[in-house]
């Protein structure tokens, strides 16, 4: 009898093990209708995922490919404690599709990435907000730096442009780079083989600042007022600043900027409310001494600069729907700063479009081509994202 009941506690402890390694899943296919490789980060709602929470909390989620587990992260867009959307990095061959499986498993450790996108605001460099990712990084300037300008305080400046800094390594440099800058003044201005922020903004748009164009003018915002993060990282950075009613229009303006591991390209989401009817909006690109190269392709919604900055070239560029452009122009200006190739977008109370840039001694880009290439791969990205189909 006593083998007879040892035996049943081993039956009993084997199935209760058997039973503890079986966790709730969800398989994810991805497919990429393109004929070329793809690795981005795709979303799924929390709705998607209802059958998987309820045997586990989203800590608890993790996500397979094969046997290999992969970095995930979610997003609470409103900021109440519940979280609304979870990423993943998605790698997916040409014309093919890629299954993944999630599951509630809190035995195994979340997977760390070795690369992020990442943003935050930067109180020790008077207030700047500065975003990145394994590829670009970019900040502008908030209303501390306004008041510094004002006062003529070093460092200070007017402006809702944004800046560029060139990355030649994957690693994130934000903090090393502004806390360089606390012992160093002008640290971050000298390239010491990661690279480093040559590029000037003033009041000019920088890549992807907008304004108003009218009568050969244009008008615009100066430095945000507030900011918000909303999501720090790893796969994407999300954030949000408002700007004091512009223009002799007053237009209120909330503007959601977001960045994507392994993307050249940040996204740009604006909210725009006007006291009165505007004429366009338009979203600009800097010539600088109007030296570089400008090209447009309306039908494809795509704006184009091309520089040489100390020795080195950079492409910047803006894509957009097409159906939102009126007309691409460029506008010189005599006056420093006022030079900037213009999308004139159709009035509208959202705006939204990618700002991006490549250097070429990021070894990302060579040529002007290459660069070209690199906006067109992005705009088809764009008009055909991964497909994410959930199979319960």
């Amino acid at each position: 009898m006593k083998r007879i009941s040892r035996l049943l506690q081993l039956v009993l402890i084997t199935l209760l093990i058997s039973c503890n390694s079986k966790h709730n899943t969800l398989t994810i296919k991805i497919e990429n209708q393109l004929n070329f490789d793809r690795e981005e980060v795709v979303s799924l709602d929390r709705e998607q995922l209802k059958s998987l929470l309820k045997d586990g909390t989203a800590e608890d989620v993790r996500c397979k490919q094969k046997d290999t587990y992969i970095p995930l992260q979610w997003v609470d867009y409103n900021q109440d404690g519940v979280y609304d959307e979870l990423l993943l990095q998605a790698k997916v061959k040409a014309n093919s599709s890629t299954t993944y499986t999630l599951e509630i498993n809190p035995s195994e450790p979340a997977p760390k990435t070795s690369v992020q996108a990442y943003s935050r605001f930067v109180p020790e460099r008077i207030d700047d907000y500065t975003w990145e990712n394994d590829k670009v990084a970019f900040r502008t300037y908030g209303p501390a730096a306004k008041t510094a300008a004002e006062n003529n305080i070093p460092g200070g400046v007017t402006s809702s442009g944004i800046d560029l800094w060139f990355k030649s390594t994957k690693r994130s440099v934000i903090d090393d780079w502004y806390e360089n800058n606390t012992k160093e003044e002008g640290y971050y201005h000298v390239d010491r083989g990661e690279g480093y922020d040559p590029y000037h903004v003033g009041s000019s748009r920088g890549t992807g600042g907008i304004g108003i164009y009218e009568n050969d003018s244009l008008y615009v915002s100066e430095n945000f007022i507030t900011h918000k993060t909303i999501a720090e990282g790893p796969l994407r950075t999300i954030f949000e600043l408002t700007y004091a009613p512009w223009s002799s229009y007053k237009v209120k303006e909330t503007k959601r900027i977001s960045l994507d591991i392994g993307s050249n390209f940040s996204k740009f989401e604006i909210e725009l409310t006007p006291n009165t009817s505007v004429p366009n909006y338009a979203i600009g690109i800097s010539l600088h001494d109007n030296n570089g190269s400008f090209d447009k392709d309306e039908e494809n919604g795509m704006l184009s600069h091309w520089e040489e900055i100390d020795g080195h070239e950079v492409g910047e560029g803006i894509l957009i729907h097409r159906k939102s452009i009126d007309t691409i122009i460029p506008h010189i200006s005599e006056v420093k700063d006022q030079s900037n190739a213009l999308i004139i977008a159709k009035p509208s109370e959202k705006l939204s479009y990618y700002a991006g840039f490549a250097w070429t001694k990021s070894n990302q880009i060579e040529t002007l081509n290459d660069w070209k290439a690199l906006m067109m791969k992005k705009k088809k990205i764009i008009n055909h994202p991964l497909k994410v189909n959930v199979i319960h």
